[in-house]
């Protein structure tokens, strides 16, 4: 074994969501993932193909992240011959954008609380 007990090469991983009081999901980084994906690709069903997941689950998830959040966070457009749009609400856009920016946030903070973790841990008495 080397010097050190926690090597560069151990990193550190952690999650982040948002829930209700009683801990029920509303938005995880796979929500957030979705949201972001529904804004480039233009469409819930292009979304899903993109990130392999199926198109009915992620509907119901994406109504109940609006029924805990209390707006929309969808505009829908029903499809025709070339299929429907879907778009994030300035609400949806809103609540994204200040996710990236807690996420940010959270990355960094994270990181530092890391390195003083493992300078604690390695550094002998």
């Amino acid at each position: 074994m080397g010097s050190k007990l926690l090597s560069e090469e151990i990193k550190f991983n952690y999650k982040i969501w948002l829930s209700t009081a009683d801990d029920k999901g509303i938005l995880g980084d796979g929500k957030w993932q979705i949201l972001k994906a529904i804004e480039e690709h233009g469409s819930l069903v292009a979304a899903t193909k993109a990130l392999g997941i199926t198109y009915r689950r992620t509907w119901g998830d994406l109504k109940k992240i609006e029924e805990m959040v209390g707006f929309a966070i969808l505009d829908k457009e029903r499809g025709g011959k070339d299929g429907g749009k879907s778009s994030l609400t300035p609400e949806g856009k809103r609540l994204v954008e200040a996710f990236d920016q807690f996420h940010i946030k959270m990355d960094q903070h994270m990181e530092a609380a890391f390195i003083e973790f493992r300078r604690m841990v390695n550094t002998r008495k």
